[in-house]
């Protein structure tokens, strides 16, 4: 549930979008003018128009469905039902007002195309709903209204947790420490992997801003497919949930970098080295060594953790099994069974010349299958309605657990999207931090 403080109460980017009043309303008015458009006068209407508005809505609802689950295939399991359905009734809408144009005055057309409209806002209200992408106004006016900041220089002093202790045990805030960390959006090469990534986000909480600083731990945080490193700061609001973390343990929190993992949004590297692009080397190589040097942080596999969400959730899966001399800890959030284009055949071939060796020697569960990680964590998190990936978390779940692995696993509220991711990395925050030695 979204919950407002009385400020909020009164500035209208911050009321819900998904849940409450608008959505109900916005819904509402939208069948209200499907049904507006659908009724007419006259034989013509009724056995003409209206049946050809059905059927051409019909035939470019089927002729979207092959071209983008078919051709294009942006999405390895295929666009969810609930966007499929929506779209076609926002089709419905523009081919009912269409149909009536050439018999409307120009005035009423202009009505009939506000009526499509209405019918198209519902529809990307209720596909809103599912996936939860803009709660609200405020996140949806995220790139224009977050603040980006530069990195905050390195200092002479530095603060370290003996082996015995945990930072938060030997750290004393300073006075005048700020109240929120800083966000920054940085390049980070490919220096070894020759990955042509996008720019970074990166969070540091207030403790960075000390001196001495202390040695914080480095969570690297990867979204899903299709999608921007900005996603976490963005759509997710991840620095708030630092924040208030921060704001109860004396400014302390994780450092968080959230790389580029695609090079653009609608690509699929499956976060592997292949003949795609060498992702793994970069997250596993590229971006810790420019985070050592750039950045003043705790070192070690105990202090680095990696996490993401759907096709990132896979990603830091795969990091955690294939580089784990760099990643201790693994965020699996509503991840995949294993790196995917589509179908296995489909991405042996497109990854490694369809050499299935090369591909088991890499996909996380044949790995565990192999290699027992006693001394590494996970959490999996998933939606409980989520049919299409809670199933698969469900078996890789198994799988790390005959690899040794220090697990969870956990159920949120809701299906696949940021209605569960938002929330979720919101809940392990703590946890993280008590895995890398933040906190005890």
């Amino acid at each position: 549930m979204t919950t407002l403080t009385l400020a909020s109460r009164w500035n209208p980017i911050d009321w819900p979008l998904t849940e409450g009043l608008i959505p109900h309303a916005v819904l509402a008015a939208g069948w209200a003018a499907l049904f507006a458009l659908a009724v007419g006068r006259g034989r013509s209407w009724w056995r003409f128009r209206l049946p050809a508005a059905l059927f051409t809505a019909a035939a470019l609802s089927l002729l979207l469905d092959v071209v983008v689950d078919g051709w294009w295939h942006p999405f390895p399991e295929g666009t969810p039902e609930y966007v499929t359905w929506w779209i076609a009734v926002a089709l419905l809408g523009f081919c009912l007002a269409g149909y009536r144009m050439r018999h409307l005055a120009w005035r009423r057309r202009g009505i009939a195309l506000g009526l499509s409209g209405l019918v198209l806002l519902m529809a990307a209200s209720e596909v809103n709903i599912g996936f939860g992408q803009f709660p609200s106004g405020r996140v949806m006016l995220a790139p224009w209204l977050t603040k980006t900041d530069g990195l905050v220089p390195k200092v002479g002093q530095t603060l370290a947790a003996p082996p015995d202790k945990v930072l938060d045990e030997v750290w004393r805030p300073p006075a005048g420490l700020p109240d929120k960390g800083t966000v920054s959006v940085v390049p980070i090469p490919g220096t070894k992997s020759g990955f042509k990534a996008r720019d970074a986000y990166v969070y540091l909480p207030p403790a960075y801003q000390a001196t001495p600083r202390p040695l914080l731990p480095v969570v690297v945080m990867i979204t899903g497919q299709p999608g921007v490193p900005g996603d976490w700061v963005l759509s997710a609001q991840i620095n708030e949930a630092l924040d208030d973390f921060a704001a109860q343990h004396g400014g302390l929190a994780p450092i968080v970098v959230m790389p580029d993992q695609l090079g653009s949004t609608w690509a699929n590297t499956l976060c592997l080295d292949s003949k795609i692009a060498k992702t793994q080397t970069y997250l596993a190589v590229d971006v810790p060594n420019w985070v050592h040097q750039n950045l003043q942080t705790a070192t070690g596999r105990r202090a680095w953790a990696v996490g993401g969400a759907s096709m990132g959730g896979t990603c830091a899966l795969q990091l955690g099994v294939n580089a784990p001399d760099v990643y201790g800890t693994v965020l699996d959030m509503s991840g995949q069974e294993e790196p995917t284009l589509g179908t296995r055949e489909q991405t042996v071939k497109a990854a490694f010349d369809g050499d299935e060796k090369k591909f088991d020697a890499v996909d996380p569960v044949q790995v565990m299958a192999r290699k027992k990680f006693p001394d590494t964590n996970v959490a999996m998190v998933v939606g409980e309605t989520d049919d299409e990936f809670r199933p698969q978390m469900e078996k890789v779940y198994q799988a790390v657990q005959g690899a040794g692995m220090k697990s969870k696993f956990e159920l949120m509220p809701g299906g696949h999207g940021w209605v569960v991711f938002r929330p979720g990395i919101a809940q392990q925050i703590p946890w993280l931090a008590q895995q890398t030695g933040l906190t005890r």
